[in-house]
């Protein structure tokens, strides 16, 4: 490696659609082969649901900005969503009848594996590589691997003591290292959902430590951070968050003059964040879950 190499960018990087124009063009043309992309939220904001979502369109023809391609589906949390995977299989066909006809079914293109622990997840890395260099004897042509979640596999595993985040921090190095080395051999884009956990902390970051655009993460009314902490944070090439929070439409009744009656409508939002990307600068995009999916919402 020279120093003018690092200079060199890629000639073309190939994205893979979300399914929404609204959130591909946010996202710069969708989530980028080559690299590690990680979703962080708390439970109920939509990143398993996006991560789903991706599993159908990376089956896309390339023309409709898709990988043209399988996913593999590594889950940790149980049980398997397979309610919504449902929902999102219907819609997906719905929304492209020609491309999918009664002959095709999308879940053919889709492997799925449960991992139990982070020693599990390395392995089943370590595995795949042989898979991936001969897709067509194997019939795994695999563009899209997602890991949902990885905070629930170290997290199971490890104590909070010196010697375990040692061993920790190390297996994070392994992981993401495999992981990077197969999205760039074989034209990848990895997907990995993350956890938070409420931040203590007065100071900026962890330690002092400022991690991306964002000084501070909230959601739900609450001041969050990532799990798994900076040393995991230095193993992904790019990381949004899904926030949520609460908007107040109209007057509160008691805020009004005697003898008129307002309205007061409640009503959930959804934000897209990028607190750091190599390719993205600091935006924000706000986003509905409907039955049919993950859309954004344009200004």
């Amino acid at each position: 490696m020279r120093p003018d190499n690092l200079l060199l960018r890629p000639t073309h990087t190939q994205y893979c659609t979300l399914g929404c124009p609204i959130l591909d063009a946010f996202l710069g043309g969708g989530i980028p082969c080559n690299s590690i992309t990680e979703l962080v939220s708390e439970s109920g904001c939509g990143k398993t649901q996006l991560a789903l979502q991706l599993l159908f369109t990376a089956q896309l023809p390339l023309h409709l900005n898709g990988l043209s391609a399988s996913s593999l589906y590594l889950y940790s949390e149980f049980p398997f969503p397979n309610r919504r995977f449902t929902q999102l299989l219907e819609s997906f066909r719905l929304s492209h009848p020609i491309l999918f006809a009664s002959s095709r079914d999308p879940r053919d293109y889709i492997f799925t594996r449960d991992c139990q622990t982070a020693h599990d997840l390395f392995d089943v890395l370590l595995q795949l590589e042989s898979r991936l260099e001969k897709p067509k004897e194997t019939r795994l042509d695999i563009k899209l691997i997602v890991i949902d979640s990885i905070a629930a596999l170290f997290r199971s595993e490890f104590e909070n003591n010196p010697r375990d985040l040692k061993r920790r921090s190390s297996l994070f190095f392994k992981i993401s290292s495999i992981l990077k080395s197969h999205a760039r051999r074989f034209g990848i884009a990895i997907v990995l959902t993350n956890q938070v956990v409420d931040s203590m902390e007065d100071n900026e970051g962890s330690s002092g430590i400022r991690v991306g655009n964002l000084e501070w993460l909230y959601t739900s009314g609450r001041r969050v951070c990532p799990a798994l902490g900076l040393s995991w944070a230095n193993c992904v090439n790019s990381r949004l968050f899904l926030s949520r929070y609460e908007v107040t439409d109209g007057v509160e009744n008691d805020s009004l003059d005697a003898g008129y009656s307002g309205f007061v409508n409640r009503r959930k939002m959804r934000e897209l964040h990028v607190v750091f990307a190599p390719h993205l600068p600091y935006s924000s995009c706000e986003f509905v879950i409907t039955r049919e999916g993950v859309s954004g919402v344009a200004k």
